[in-house]
């Protein structure tokens, strides 16, 4: 008997320490898991840092970069198919294909350099959208700040709310009358502000690099005419128009965006406010860019116009 319960007793010791050992190891996988999980996803506050910093060495824009506090912007990356990038504002979400990662890893940005120029002007877009997100939950903003979102509501109200769409793309020519709600307006000014900055960029970039390969040269002056000149086409084709993704279940069925009419382009007011007080143009390139949009403007009538504000 006193065998028996030895050999039981050895047999409960060895059962207790196996599962006291399985305990720590399931512990220490789940804890590891949880590392790997933390490690993959992308530091915002290092990431954005050092997106600005490459951005500046680059001299692409970061004025309005700087605005935005470091850690405001959640990165993720993964295998999107509709579109390159999307921002989700109500988590400041910022959702990335992985072509746009580091090596294709999906941990981390790939450095701006290693973009190409339509890259950059898809990443610029989704930039200036975590910009607005910003501006929107900023608690004390700044007079600038305030006038900005001011004017963007401005403009929401008189040229947003009542549009004309082009409900098949490749016929500018047919249009149909829209009265949007708020949300589809609102997202109608921002996709035309996020396409401009974005087409801006990519403008910037095409420039300086045919400049460098038929030139062997940096003539700032001559590359500030070639890219006036490019804004002067794309006014000509309206190329600067927005869309919006339409609220009605029924209407989405048949086209997930819904492209606003040439007369809806974005507007000379709204397009000299954002390179002044988003990109940072130069008051010289400014002024040639308003000389360019009010010489073709002046032969048509472009509805929905806002009463001019005076520039501060």
């Amino acid at each position: 008997m006193r065998e028996t319960v030895r050999l039981y007793t050895g047999w409960v010791r060895k059962v207790l320490v196996a599962t006291a050992v399985g305990t720590t190891c399931s512990f220490l996988l789940a804890s590891q898991a949880t590392a790997d999980a933390v490690g993959s996803a992308p530091d915002a506050s290092r990431l954005w840092r050092a997106l600005v910093a490459e951005a500046s060495t680059l001299r692409l824009p970061t004025r309005f970069l700087e605005r935005i506090p470091a850690q405001f912007v959640v990165f993720e990356f993964e295998d999107l198919h509709a579109f390159a990038a999307e921002y989700h504002p109500a988590e400041h979400r910022m959702v990335l294909d992985r072509s746009l990662s580091l090596n294709g890893a999906g941990r981390t940005l790939r450095p701006l350099g290693q973009m190409t120029h339509k890259q950059l002007e898809t990443l610029y877009h989704e930039l200036f959208h975590a910009y607005v997100d910003f501006l929107e939950h900023e608690s004390a903003p700044s007079e600038a700040q305030a006038s900005f979102m001011t004017f963007a509501r401005e403009q929401q109200g008189c040229r947003y709310q009542q549009v004309l769409i082009t409900p098949v793309i490749q016929k500018k020519g047919l249009k149909e009358e829209r009265f949007l709600s708020e949300a589809e307006s609102w997202e109608a000014l921002n996709e035309t502000w996020a396409l401009f900055i974005g087409w801006a960029v990519w403008t910037t970039l095409e420039v300086e690099a045919k400049w460098a390969r038929e030139y062997r040269g940096t003539g700032r002056t001559a590359q500030v005419s070639a890219w006036i000149a490019r804004l002067d086409q794309a006014e000509q084709d309206a190329a600067l128009t927005g869309y919006y993704e339409p609220e009605d279940p029924q209407e989405k069925l048949m086209a997930r965006k819904r492209f606003l009419a040439p007369e809806f382009r974005l507007s000379a007011p709204e397009l000299l406010m954002l390179m002044r007080d988003v990109l940072g143009s130069s008051p010289d390139m400014i002024r040639q860019a308003e000389r360019v949009l009010r010489h073709h403007r002046s032969f048509q009538s472009v509805p929905r116009i806002c009463p001019e504000r005076t520039a501060h």
